[in-house]
């Protein structure tokens, strides 16, 4: 049994892996607790770690079975196949998230405009403003040396 990555309507990603749940599926659903701020007061509220993404585990065989639970939407491809997770880093989200030494978490996706710093490489601490994201490349600014850099991401990246 392998884990798959669902995509699931916004707002909906755990009442969908309840769903799942009870379907007899293996769900996972990490989430983290932030506080929220109103105008007349600030509430703890559980929100997915990542949005409109949970973990599914099953066999092959099954995975037209969860398009009956309502909220799931598709499964996320990586490359033209079904994304799939290791056991291993299912569980290193876990032990993660229960450390008691994590108090906030925050997912990043990076954007055109976005500065960055290079931590390795040829050009290892120069900055760089990202120009354009693609699916397998990137194109960087770097200002200090007045070029323009094609970054390859490799598939161990992503």
């Amino acid at each position: 049994m392998q884990w798959y990555v669902l995509y699931t309507k916004s707002r909906t990603e755990i009442k969908t892996a309840g769903r799942l749940n009870d379907m007899g599926f293996e769900v996972y659903c990490p989430v983290i607790t932030e506080v929220h701020q109103w105008s007349d007061r600030k509430k703890k509220v559980t929100v997915p770690l990542f949005k409109s993404y949970i973990f599914v585990r099953m066999e092959t065989k099954n995975r037209n079975l969860v398009f009956d639970a309502p909220g799931v939407v598709a499964y996320l491809f990586w490359l033209g196949k079904r994304a799939v997770v290791k056991d291993e880093e299912i569980n290193v989200i876990r032990e993660w998230l229960e450390c008691d030494g994590v108090d906030e978490a925050k997912i990043e996706v990076l954007n055109a405009g976005d500065r960055v710093t290079i931590s390795k490489g040829a050009f290892k601490d120069q900055e760089a403003i990202i120009k354009e994201v693609g699916k397998k490349s990137m194109r960087l600014i770097l200002p200090n040396l007045g070029c323009v850099l094609q970054v390859k991401i490799s598939e161990g990246l992503v």
